[in-house]
């Protein structure tokens, strides 16, 4: 009776185990499903075929997966970055101009300080 329950027990870890190194390797293309990733369908493939290479490829796989982010991109660029930079640089300009006219007002005021003793 005891071998019986043994030899269940094997069979049952041996599937548990192939059936858990399946969905883990599936995890990465979870993720690109949920992101509405481009590339879905590459990296389910990638996937399958990192079971093959004993998993050297996944971590590449997650990463790939979770760069993109939806609304976003692939947001290696950030063009609002560049956006912020030109108001910033703008509002500078604007206020460099407005210290360069406070001095000439107040250096004409001290010439005429100057010139009335």
């Amino acid at each position: 009776m005891l071998d019986y329950f043994a030899l269940f027990l094997v069979f049952f870890v041996i599937l548990v185990l192939f059936y858990g190194i399946i969905v883990v390797h599936d995890i990465p293309y979870e993720i690109a499903v949920h992101r509405q990733h481009p590339h879905q369908d590459a990296i389910h493939v990638a996937g399958w075929i990192s079971l093959f290479t004993l998993g050297a490829i996944w971590p590449f796989l997650w990463i790939w997966a979770t760069l993109y982010k939806p609304g976003i991109g692939w947001g290696m660029v950030n063009n609002s970055i560049d956006d912020q930079a030109e108001v910033k640089n703008s509002q500078l300009e604007r206020d460099i101009k407005a210290l360069q006219e406070q001095v000439n007002i107040l250096a004409s005021r001290q010439t005429e300080v100057g010139k009335e003793t």
